[in-house]
């Protein structure tokens, strides 16, 4: 990634001063709700006292804990003693597990929508898988300089694709390179512009496609996204791209048919911003794929993912709208936090980019070829290939924060354990961002992002929705200042945008702002 490290340590850390030295900056009241604690170097500490703490890693439950924290961390866990002057919050009964990461977001919204949605869900990391804006710049820096309350930000270049692209250029701006010196270019353009990583998509040439690898290398940058149609899953894992996002390409690459599947997929054919035809010549290789699964090609393929330590993000919750979208549809219980323009882009995007010319056929198949999706995906745990949560919020009917625990239901319901699914949301992503020394764990001298549930996860995933008190970077989020949060939200989705803000989008892509 563009920031080190190191640069992410000592950006957390100046977080943690100006928070403890009071000078929080934020237009949401509920902000006034959130504790602050004492400065890193003074005496001043916040006990958890009377938890079970959750090792996500082995599933032990350690009982009638007490979690010690100071600045924006973790000073000790155990039966320990709490110190005279601390300040001490009773949560007798409750359980803490790490802060949760969604590993695949496009934001929607201003500044008062996403970011305190995703805090008030748990989720005190995300990876925002495409700029649109240089606003989603702004509030990962802000965010880090304690300026604006909000998730850690990992955030993307612009998309950079192939021409012709998918992508409608009237809805969403795309580097399109067509040769090595292009890509070489663009990859240097999003260094400049200040991403985290580049992020490659679905009709990019092999030349081009090689041609960004290398020069992310040499210019420090890692590269995520899609598996391009033009380069087998082998050679995008082997070339070193570090995640590969969603099951569209993956899938093909475990097919008793696979070379047939794999000149289907080369011999498609798409004008520029034509995102439906390019979906609709998808479907019917994936129907191919999907009842031709091969346990022999899924054993060589998982076995070098896993030896690669490629991350794969299933993205089940965009799946799971897009193979079935006659039977899903937006929860009114959270669909209270989304704009109206939000919901109408929904409502245009699942018409035109997804459900348009649809022939029976696949209609037909909606139910089954959700269900490969799933037996898709406990095939990749269980051959221990390394999967991060992520949601592709910003796609139909997903609401930010919410739809992870979306997405670890859908998992549990591919059948894997809670534990697992837990994983892939804490201790997965801390080590893919390098970060496994200072997240994932609740633990001594880690950063203090914990999620603080009324009922065991391990017992019932759907019991992470059940959430009493968030803590991020150190910052207690009580729970009357998480309802007073989901309320602010409520109210601004009301309103015009008090800013530059961010619109739905679809698979993988968040559209243009509104102003």
């Amino acid at each position: 990634m563009n920031s080190s490290r190191r640069q992410f340590l000592a950006r957390s850390a100046g977080a943690a001063a100006v928070v403890a030295g009071g000078t929080f900056a934020s237009s949401s009241p509920a902000a006034a709700l959130v504790a602050p604690l004492g400065a890193v170097g003074t005496t001043r500490i916040t006990a958890l006292t009377g938890v079970t703490v959750i090792d996500v890693a082995t599933g032990h439950r350690a009982r009638r804990q007490t979690v010690l924290i100071s600045g924006d961390r973790i000073i000790g866990v155990g039966r320990i003693p709490v110190p005279r002057g601390a300040t001490e919050l009773d949560l007798t009964g409750k359980f803490v597990v790490p802060g949760l990461a969604d590993m695949h977001v496009h934001s929607l919204g201003d500044e008062h929508v996403s970011p305190p949605l995703y805090l008030a869900n748990g989720v005190t990391t995300v990876r925002e898988m495409a700029v649109t804006d240089p606003v989603l710049y702004h509030w990962r820096d802000r965010i880090d300089a304690g300026t604006l309350l909000g998730p850690r930000m990992v955030v993307a270049s612009q998309i950079v694709d192939g021409d012709p692209t998918l992508w409608d250029p009237n809805l969403l701006h795309v580097l399109v390179v067509d040769d090595e010196a292009g890509a070489r270019a663009a990859v240097r353009r999003v260094k400049a512009e200040g991403a985290d990583f580049v992020k490659v998509y679905s009709r990019l040439g092999p030349a081009a496609y090689r041609a960004i690898l290398d020069e992310a290398r040499r210019v420090g940058l890692t590269v995520h996204g899609h598996a391009p149609d033009q380069v087998s899953v082998q050679e995008v894992s082997s070339g070193g791209q570090r995640s590969i996002e969603h099951i569209h390409a993956l899938a093909l690459s475990v097919s008793s048919r696979a070379a047939e599947v794999r000149r289907m997929q080369r011999a498609i054919t798409i004008r520029t911003g034509d995102y439906n035809s390019w979906f609709r010549q998808v479907h019917p290789i994936e129907w191919i794929a999907a009842n031709s699964f091969s346990p022999a090609r899924a054993a060589e393929v998982f076995g070098l993912l896993r030896r690669n330590r490629t991350r794969i993000t299933p993205t089940l919750t965009m799946h799971n709208v897009l193979d079935r979208p006659d039977f899903t549809g937006l929860d009114p219980a959270v669909g209270k936090y989304l704009s109206a323009d939000s919901i109408a882009t929904y409502e245009y995007v699942l018409a035109e980019l997804y459900t348009a010319n649809r022939p029976a056929e696949e209609i037909a198949r909606q139910q089954r070829m959700w269900n490969y999706r799933q037996h898709f995906v406990g095939q990749l745990f269980a051959h221990g290939v390394p999967v991060l949560t992520g949601t592709d919020t910003g796609a139909p009917w997903t609401v930010p924060g919410f739809a992870l625990h979306d997405e670890l239901e859908l998992l549990v319901g591919a059948g894997v354990t809670p534990r697992q699914a837990l994983y892939a949301a804490t201790v997965e992503p801390a080590r893919f961002l390098g970060l496994s020394d200072d997240l994932g764990s609740v633990a001594p001298r880690k950063i203090a992002d914990l999620v603080v549930l009324d009922a065991d996860p391990l017992l019932d995933i759907h019991n992470t929705r059940r959430i009493h008190t968030v803590v991020t970077r150190g910052r207690v989020i009580s729970p009357a200042a998480r309802a007073r949060m989901l309320a602010d939200v409520e109210a601004a989705v009301q309103a015009p945008p008090a800013g530059p803000a961010l619109v739905a989008g679809g698979c993988c892509g968040g559209l243009r702002h509104e102003r």
